[in-house]
């Protein structure tokens, strides 16, 4: 369907040259006067008007015309009012943009530059639906914390509130940054269990000697520095939900006593020789591909279908089709309240170089790429050089799914090592990745250590 326009002249002959010269483009309404305008107005709803300040009555002087504008303005807030008439004085000029016009064009019009203007008008018009659109929905409830309208994400919410009503184990798989400890969190919280505790660890961020006390708590003297009593995670989960993220980073001795609890709902602590029943549900999430660990054997079968009773698979930012800027005006919101910068939004340009970027390391990098955004923006727009997003490094040779991968983890690798001076540790963390896999993706990309 064509653009809704309406143009509002009291003579006869410049609304039907103004027709002919526009309706290849729009869907044109006519009217020669106030009562008309604003009845074709309601009829029509046009999202731009061109009106003539000489209007009926009184066409020798401007007020008729400046009631019409308030009038529209009334109807529609966002409506965008252009004024073309005869009566060029500056005052007239300024009384209208005052009152809200869009712009102020004097006859005769050159009509190659009315035509560009309309096309920005237009533009702007399907930007602020869209934008209002968006604040609508980001400030109604989202789905316990996640937000999206693509098709990817429609099953993945429905599989949450399918699987939230029972207390069978959930694994997690996706990419870093695509929101697996959100999906968690949601299924928690439409649980019956949300009254209880979610008690989150990541398996990859705690050394291999502590994590088994951790988990599974000690008691006083079990070992050098445990000077008294202390319960673990799982333990601490009790009535409520555990989540066990990079769950694939978990040594091969603890996988066995993880899955004597999933089986047998009791737990030791290091030192200690009681069974404490724990009643807690456990979702499990990993960015790795737990087949190929288990076909590497450093994983244990049993113990990933204990845990893969569900499993989701959360999509990739890329290919969620418009939940970007949906997302990333969530983010604005959040960011800009945080530090008093109110009415901000992001320019055109900012928009498309959101949508043109790949999003390597998805949802994450994304509220990171906004927060930052928010703190470098001047005035009341984030501009494209606000976002400071690099191009995708992706270079002619790419040619296969394959190559595009190991080019963008390259990029992220090398530039995660590049903030942190060369240091493992910190630089594994930022890309939500265990030293040893960090150390592993280097050599497989052929990145030399320093």
């Amino acid at each position: 369907m064509k653009p809704k326009l309406l143009i509002v002249d009291d003579d006869e002959e410049i609304r039907t040259q103004m027709k002919w010269a526009l309706a290849a483009d729009y869907d044109v309404a006519l009217a020669e006067d106030r009562p008309s305008a604003l009845e074709m107005f309601r009829t029509t709803q046009p999202s731009v008007v061109l009106l003539d300040l000489g209007l009926p009555p009184h066409p020798g002087n401007p007020e008729e015309g400046l009631a019409t504008l308030s009038a529209l303005m009334a109807l529609d807030r966002l409506v965008k009012v252009i004024i073309i008439s005869g009566q060029g004085e500056k005052q007239n000029a300024l009384r209208a943009i005052g009152a809200s016009a869009y712009d102020f064009f004097t006859k005769p019009v050159e009509m190659d530059e009315l035509k560009f203007l309309l096309k920005r008008c237009f533009q702007m018009v399907q930007l602020e639906k869209e934008y209002a659109a968006m604040q609508q929905l980001v400030h109604t409830d989202s789905f316990e914390g996640m937000l999206g309208t693509s098709a990817p994400m429609r099953p993945i919410f429905e599989a949450i509130r399918k699987v939230a009503t029972t207390d069978a184990p959930v694994l997690i798989l996706g990419e870093s940054g695509t929101g697996k400890e959100m999906a968690a969190r949601a299924i928690h919280q439409k649980s019956n269990r949300k009254n209880g505790p979610f008690i989150a660890i990541n398996c990859s961020a705690i050394p291999e000697t502590l994590l088994e006390s951790e988990l599974f708590g000690h008691e006083k003297g079990s070992f050098t520095g445990a000077h008294m009593q202390r319960k673990g995670r799982i333990e601490t989960a009790n009535d409520g939900t555990l989540f066990l993220d990079e769950i694939g980073e978990i040594p091969l001795p603890l996988q066995v006593k993880l899955l004597r609890f999933l089986q047998e709902q009791t737990i030791e602590r290091v030192g200690g020789r009681q069974e404490i029943p724990i009643n807690a549900r456990v979702v499990a999430a990993t960015n790795a591909d737990l087949k190929k660990v288990m076909a590497a054997g450093t994983f244990r079968e049993d113990l990933f279908y204990r845990l893969a009773v569900v499993s989701l698979t959360l999509p990739p930012l890329r290919e969620r089709e418009n939940d970007v800027r949906l997302l990333a005006q969530f983010f604005l919101n959040r960011f800009a309240a945080q530090v008093n910068k109110t009415n901000l939004a992001f320019d055109p340009d900012a928009i498309r170089a959101l949508n043109k970027h790949a999003w390597p390391g998805n949802v994450r990098e994304l509220e990171n790429c906004i927060r930052r955004a928010v703190i470098m923006a001047d005035g009341r727009r984030v501009t494209a050089r606000d976002l400071e997003l690099e191009p995708s490094g992706l270079g002619a040779n790419v040619v296969t799914l394959k190559d595009a991968r190991e080019a963008v983890e390259r990029q992220m690798v090398q530039q995660a090592l590049k903030k942190h001076g060369g240091k493992i540790a910190p630089a594994a963390v930022e890309l939500g990745l265990s030293r040893p896999t960090l150390y592993e993706l280097m050599d497989k990309l052929g990145i030399v250590r320093s």
